[in-house]
C-alpha cells in the first residue's frame, strides 16, 4: 500500500531572507518522499534541505524569496 499523509503540510509564514520548515507525517516510516513546487522537483543544496526521521518528513527552505511562496 502507498504511504498516505497522517498529518498534512500546514501553511507557514516567514520573513524574506529567513528560513521556513515544512513538515508532514506519513502513515509509513521511512517511505520515500519527493518534495515538489508545482511540477518542479526540489533537490538538496544551498536552498533546500530535506530531512526524514521515521514517518516525519521535513523540507527546510533557506534564504527565503518572494518566489518561494
Amino acid at each position: 500500500l502507498p504511504a498516505l499523509f497522517k498529518q498534512e503540510l500546514q501553511n507557514t509564514e516567514a520573513e524574506e531572507g529567513g528560513t521556513a520548515t515544512l513538515r508532514c507525517e506519513l502513515t509509513k516510516p521511512n517511505a520515500p518522499v519527493e518534495w515538489r513546487k508545482g511540477d518542479t522537483a526540489l533537490y538538496p543544496g544551498l536552498k533546500y534541505e530535506m530531512k526524514q526521521q521515521g514517518s516525519i518528513a521535513e523540507l527546510v527552505i533557506c534564504d527565503l524569496e518572494l518566489d518561494d511562496a
